[in-house]
């Protein structure tokens, strides 16, 4: 009996386990504050111990004050993020911070305090929540007057359970009447929409750790011309498709018409060379002979004479004395040109 005394004299208070719940991000603090009997003459001890939520993990210590010397290196996840938040310990005040919270900081946490002969210890469970944030309004359907189309309210993210909240911001600040029913729905249902509907609203989006809010702009017009549309979407594809054929189509004979006219100016053409006159032949056969003639003594002249006249063919021997020179009119004809036209080495003559 007396040994159960001495075991409640070292207590914490409150003694009942807790429960608290912090937004992802914010700082958690975990009381335990203890009352040490005098009898208590042994060295203090503070140990806080970590039992994962999923409880697939062994329990894990993540402070420890012993030997008046403080270790907070034991658990890697929270490292940097735990601390005591009292400057003397021995004074009764073994509670702690654990900073920036993370999802996985979600567990119960025991925190162990012994001086012999006395022994405590408490539990707290921490549940760290997600804001809202993120929250988007808007509709899913044609805002049209006689149409059924919904507005919606979503958050990016947001621990459940989440409530929601509509309000109409314009005009009468009165929700539409067939609304009533889904004001607290992330989902608005409308039925045969009219005019009346438009105007300013907002939802509101809460959970136990935080809200967050987004605005909704509904203008309910009257059915638009959807047939006019299409059809004048069609017409002025058919117009730009023409349009861009008949740039195409130019580009394209313009270039035909200049590739035309460097062939015309560059490609090299073979033509007939002029022929040669008959009557330049025979006036350089006979001026050949002539030249014969003069080296040659009288004695022999008849012979040649005999001889080589007889071979000049009658035709243009008769025709010689009468041209002695080129006929101006061949070379003059009005209907040819002679240019030159150069390729590489070669000189040709070119008739047009």
């Amino acid at each position: 009996g007396a040994r159960l005394g001495l075991l409640l004299d070292l207590s914490i208070t409150p003694p009942d386990q807790m429960t608290i719940e912090k937004a992802k991000g914010e700082t958690a603090y975990l009381p335990c504050k203890f009352t040490i009997d005098p009898d208590d003459q042994g060295p203090l001890d503070i140990e806080w111990l970590l039992s994962p939520a999923d409880n697939q993990q062994l329990d894990q210590v993540i402070i420890l004050y012993s030997g008046d010397k403080i270790y907070d290196n034991y658990h890697e996840a929270l490292k940097g993020r735990v601390h005591f938040t009292s400057n003397d310990l021995k004074s009764g005040d073994a509670s702690i911070n654990v900073t920036n919270l993370q999802l996985s900081d979600i567990g119960t946490y025991q925190c162990k305090v012994k001086k012999a002969p006395g022994v405590a210890n408490k539990k707290v469970l921490l549940t760290v929540l997600v804001k809202p944030s993120g929250t988007r309004c808007f509709v899913d359907g044609s805002e049209e007057i006689g149409n059924d189309f919904k507005i919606k309210c979503e958050p990016r993210e947001g621990s459940l359970p989440l409530r929601y909240e509509w309000q109409k911001l314009s005009d009468s600040q009165r929700m539409p009447t067939p609304w009533l029913a889904e004001m607290t729905s992330p989902v608005i249902t409308v039925r045969n929409a009219t005019s009346e509907y438009s105007g300013t609203y907002s939802c509101t989006v809460q959970n136990r750790v935080g809200s967050d809010q987004c605005l909704l702009s509904l203008d309910v017009v009257p059915p638009s011309n959807k047939a006019g549309t299409i059809a004048g979407a069609v017409i002025g594809t058919l117009l730009a498709l023409v349009i861009i054929g008949l740039i195409i189509f130019c580009c394209r004979k313009k270039r035909r018409e200049e590739k035309y006219e460097k062939e015309v100016h560059h490609d090299i053409r073979e033509d007939v060379p002029p022929p040669k006159s008959r009557t330049s032949t025979a006036r350089s056969y006979i001026g050949s002979n002539h030249s014969s003639l003069g080296s040659m003594s009288p004695s022999n002249m008849e012979g040649y004479s005999k001889t080589q006249y007889n071979q000049v063919p009658s035709e243009d021997f008769d025709r010689a004395p009468q041209s002695p020179t080129l006929p101006p009119a061949k070379v003059a004809a009005p209907n040819l040109s002679f240019v030159f036209k150069i390729s590489g080495l070669h000189v040709q003559w070119c008739r047009f």
